[in-house]
């Protein structure tokens, strides 16, 4: 079969497609034909070297796909550790879950890890209850987007920010009621003057160091935090009086490392809380770009550059 193999060099990338043995399932595993597969910034982590996948987990690119059971045909969604990001990929069977039917299959590609990360950490780490409100931060990232949903979705009020103005309608499309340009004013104040102080319950954010003392500041008492990734740095002042007076929760979440038995319960739970949005409309992929396998290192640069609202896919339904 044949894979994606990626290099970096700067801001730039150089993609190509090798040739490799086409995966053999293993115990508790079926073997998936690719329809597409989503990138997301830990794979460019991994490509920087960084972010290596888990022992015994596939060195190729790409921890989500869409496409057909090979022995069944069946429409499918999945989450990988590793894989993804090739024409067949051996998946564990609990880490898949149907395509929803009113859903082309290469869009589908765009729903494991957004909308996983989003559920994970809004409710299992986060804890949102219905009538709670989140603040999204990145809101205009695939796992942003999928956040400001499925929040929506769950019963939640939202506030998202974003670096760029023109994103702002993005974020107003997928269900935040306040859509934030961080660029032009402080979150904190435009939350604050919106809905008072200590309005908000859980805070989603992938930016790390910039927003810490902010996210504080507007946190309820007994509000979190869960961290996602450290795009602004991973080291700031902590004010710990402000945690202890809130009693605030600081959370550590990661995915990709938990075990299977762990996303196994995990898309079980998504199934039956989640995966029925698609079908009645609620939740839909924000597809910012499809790219085909040929012209990867294109959307492997619009990632970097951080010029994608909503998932970026490559297509491999044409090999």
């Amino acid at each position: 079969m044949k894979f994606l193999k990626v290099t970096a060099s700067g801001e730039s990338f150089a993609s190509s497609l090798e040739e490799t043995a086409t995966p053999v399932p293993g115990s508790g595993e079926v073997l998936v034909r690719i329809a597409a597969s989503g990138i997301n910034r830990a794979d460019l982590s991994q490509i920087a070297g960084r972010y290596p996948p888990p022992p015994g987990e596939s060195e190729i690119l790409g921890m989500e796909i869409s496409g057909t059971v090979v022995e069944t045909g069946e429409r499918v969604c999945a989450l990988l550790a590793g894989g993804g990001d090739a024409e067949y990929a051996a998946v564990p069977e609990g880490q898949m879950f149907p395509a929803p039917p009113g859903l082309d299959l290469v869009s589908a590609g765009g729903i494991p890890e957004a909308f996983l990360t989003a559920y994970l950490n809004l409710v299992l780490e986060g804890g949102l209850e219905r009538g709670g409100r989140a603040l999204v931060h990145a809101g205009a990232s695939g796992v942003g987007l999928a956040a400001i949903q499925t929040a929506r979705f769950l019963g939640a009020a939202v506030a998202a920010t974003t670096r760029s103005a023109s994103k702002v309608p993005a974020l107003r499309s997928a269900g935040a009621e306040l859509a934030i340009d961080s660029r032009e004013g402080n979150f904190a104040e435009t939350i604050e003057g919106a809905w008072g102080k200590n309005a908000i319950d859980i805070v989603l954010d992938p930016v790390g160091a910039a927003t810490l003392s902010g996210n504080l500041r507007v946190l309820a008492t007994g509000g979190r935090i869960v961290f996602l990734a450290t795009m602004s740095g991973a080291k700031t002042e902590l004010d710990i009086a402000a945690v202890m007076g809130k009693r605030a929760r600081l959370v550590g979440s990661t995915l990709r490392s938990r075990s299977r038995a762990e996303k196994a319960a995990l898309v079980a739970r998504f199934r039956r809380d989640v995966l029925p949005g698609f079908e009645g409309g609620n939740l839909s992929v924000a597809v910012d770009s499809v790219f085909p396998p040929e012209r990867a290192a294109e959307a492997f640069a619009r990632m970097k550059k951080n010029e994608n609202t909503g998932k970026i896919l490559i297509d491999w339904t044409g090999r």
